[in-house]
């Protein structure tokens, strides 16, 4: 297996990043559109936008959050050769965790369901971080 596929998953969470970013810039183009904008808040309030902008703005932020964790540990694990199948296993259910966290974030926003789906993905980088540590002190 090679290692560097594990960068498949890292380069489909910036995938997922940059998405956000368009979508955001679409929402906001249409809440100006439809005058759902105070103009006069705008530029240093973000509740001077409508929900469906705040949602995927919020969604953002997050993507700065675990995700930066997930970064350093996949250049850890190929730092370390330890990326096997359980890392890159561990690095696709990450992404797809982070995909459905941004899909319920942006959508529904049921937070219970976010919850569940967000705690999933820290379990895995929980895990992760044992497998980096334990190659680190096994080998």
């Amino acid at each position: 297996m090679n290692a560097q596929f594990i960068l498949l998953p890292l380069l489909l969470q910036i995938a997922l990043t940059l998405a956000m970013y368009i979508a955001l810039t679409r929402a906001k183009l249409r809440a100006v559109e439809l005058d759902q904008v105070d103009e006069a808040r705008r530029a240093l309030h973000d509740d001077a936008w409508p929900d469906s902008v705040i949602k995927i703005n919020n969604n953002i932020r997050n993507q700065f959050e675990a995700p930066v964790l997930f970064y350093v540990l996949v250049f850890a694990l190929l730092h370390l050769g330890a990326v096997g199948w359980l890392a890159q296993l561990l690095a696709w259910l990450f992404v797809l965790s982070r995909i459905a966290h941004a899909v319920v974030h942006t959508g529904a926003n049921r937070v219970p369901l976010r919850r569940r789906i967000f705690t999933f993905g820290c379990v895995i980088l929980i895990l992760m971080t044992a497998l980096a540590a334990w190659v680190l002190v096994v080998h």
